[in-house]
């Protein structure tokens, strides 16, 4: 229980005590800078960590919470106190307009549609000249507070509250069954909606969520800044947050944090030909000595040990030979990115988090005792269908894909509390038959009847949701997840809890999320 609360303890110090020991208010801004960063970084791990999608808007989104935050301090005179609560509403309302659509579509095309949407947030700005004072930008002040003038070392504190604030809430939310579903619909999306888990629903909470978090780090930049235009959130702001997220870590809270550190430092540190030199020779020791480790304890082929190892300490020697840096700082800047994407995929964190695993205390695992294994299925097969009477019919149903008729006119019945099998050689439309009764596939004609309700062409989430359940015959697992966490994916529609429920940490989602872990433990002791 002390381990428990020791990190978070010794963050809290840590960051009261930085202002005791850095007095340079250039350094104080940065630090500034860093937190409200993070507050947006760990808000889009959650879409790209997470849910496994690459947003190209959130440099819009956080121009949003800036211009929610101005517009009202340059329209109303509307101070930070209630600009924060406004940006998160209106830069959510915002993510859920970009996520509906856009959604609808992965991989490049979801690039695409967002980079459209900033481009077109932009543009908009630039525009509406009588709300956002176009091209001019917003100039305001830092709050005055029971009649106290903040200042950089008082908003120092404000944006490290709003960074431990945020960190509290989203380990909270990425922790609970809201966090593994996140999770569960990047590595298996088709085993997600079977388990009642709304692949495209939980995609867009996500990305409202992540949006609000914009919207706060927006609010406050805007303030830091005391200035705010519309060239500020630019394509190249967004490509900068998605390599601070790539390049932390993806899937924790460091790496966010970690990320925004060396986006907003290392830029400064490159302009400096002695810190560069200090930081080449402290990057080719680092890779001496991981790949001396490496060597010893043979956990890669010396040709894969040999070649970072060498491009570091290039690195390295290149660096003495140059007199100045500040004209190959982006080059450099770049370089350095593409080495850490390519060799550490998982972040620097993700890095040292894999190194130090033996020396970190295992979970303990959850233990059920005598009293606590009868209820293994938790009521699964109760219901208001009396036993012996059919539980699912089938009627006529055809599937036909093109000209190829895969079910033709088939009729099924099912009894409750029966095990029924379907038999048939390959080819004879058994798989076909089960993507139907789930969902998976939406039948050419006929009726499907479960518990006296018509399923057929529902999605599968709501199939699985109102019953039924299936496993693959090529076994779909969450790769990322624990066997624990897995089987959990499998209850979450025995939540109840919402999302502030989860946030809040309420006795209600407390009782959830511990009944649920012992059913999990239990038919994980059954098998």
């Amino acid at each position: 229980m002390f381990s428990r609360f020791l990190a978070p303890a010794l963050a809290i110090l840590v960051v009261l005590a930085v202002p005791q020991f850095v007095t340079s208010p250039y350094y104080i801004h940065l630090f500034v800078v860093i937190a409200i960063y993070g507050v947006l970084l760990l808000g889009l791990d959650i879409v790209v960590g997470y849910t496994g999608e690459v947003s190209l808007g959130h440099a819009a989104l956080f121009g949003i919470g800036a211009y929610t935050a101005g517009c009202l301090k340059f329209l109303g005179g509307i101070g930070l106190e209630w600009a924060l609560p406004a940006s998160i509403l209106v830069t959510a309302v915002f993510g859920l307009i970009l996520a509906l659509p856009a959604l609808r579509v992965t991989g490049p095309y979801l690039a695409m549609v967002t980079l459209a949407f900033g481009t077109i947030v932009q543009i908009l700005i630039n525009e509406v000249v009588d709300l956002t004072n176009g091209p001019m930008g917003i100039t305001m002040r830092k709050p005055t507070w029971f009649h106290h003038r903040i200042t950089g070392f008082d908003y120092y504190y404000i944006a490290a509250a709003a960074l431990l604030l945020t960190v509290v809430i989203i380990n909270r939310v990425l922790r609970s069954h809201w966090g593994r579903a996140f999770e569960a619909l990047r590595d298996s999306p088709i085993a997600s909606d079977c388990m009642g888990v709304s692949v495209y629903r939980y995609k867009v909470y996500a990305f409202m969520i992540s949006a609000g978090l914009a919207g706060v780090a927006g609010a406050l930049y805007s303030y830091s800044e005391e200035y705010i235009s519309p060239n500020t959130y630019s394509f190249e702001l967004t490509i900068l947050f998605l390599l601070a997220v790539t390049v932390g870590g993806r899937k924790s809270r460091l790496g966010p944090i970690a990320g925004a550190v060396i986006i907003v430092f290392l830029p400064n540190l490159l302009a400096d030909i002695t810190l560069f030199r200090a930081l080449a020779g402290a990057i080719a020791a680092i890779a001496l000595i991981g790949g001396a480790t490496a060597l010893v304890r043979k956990t890669a082929e010396p040709k894969r040990i040999a070649i970072p190892v060498a491009l570091c300490l290039a690195f390295f020697v290149a660096s003495l030979t140059l007199s100045s840096v500040t004209d190959y700082r982006l080059t450099i800047f770049g370089v350095m990115i593409l080495f850490v994407v390519y060799y550490l995929p998982d972040g620097i964190v993700g890095y040292l988090a894999a190194a130090t695993q033996r020396w970190r205390p295992r979970k303990a695992m959850v233990t059920v005792g005598a009293a606590d294994q009868g209820d293994v299925w938790g009521g699964a097969l109760e219901g208001s269908v009396p036993a012996g009477s059919v539980i699912l019919q089938v009627d006529q149903v055809q599937m036909r894909f093109g000209g190829l008729k895969a079910l033709d006119h088939v009729d099924l019945a099912v009894v409750r509390g029966s095990v029924h099998g379907l038999i048939g050689p390959n080819g004879s439309g058994k798989s076909t038959m089960m993507n139907v009764l789930t969902g998976i596939y939406k039948p050419t004609a006929g009726e499907v009847e479960f518990n006296g309700r018509g399923i057929a062409g529902n999605t599968p989430s709501g199939i699985a949701l109102g019953g039924i359940a299936r496993t693959f015959q090529n076994v779909q697992l969450f790769v990322e997840m624990t066997a624990t966490e897995n089987v959990l994916v499998g209850l979450h529609h025995t939540f109840k809890s919402t999302i502030f429920d989860v946030m809040l940490h309420t006795p209600r989602y407390r009782r959830e999320e511990r009944e649920a872990r012992l059913r999990a433990a239990s038919i994980l002791q059954f098998v």
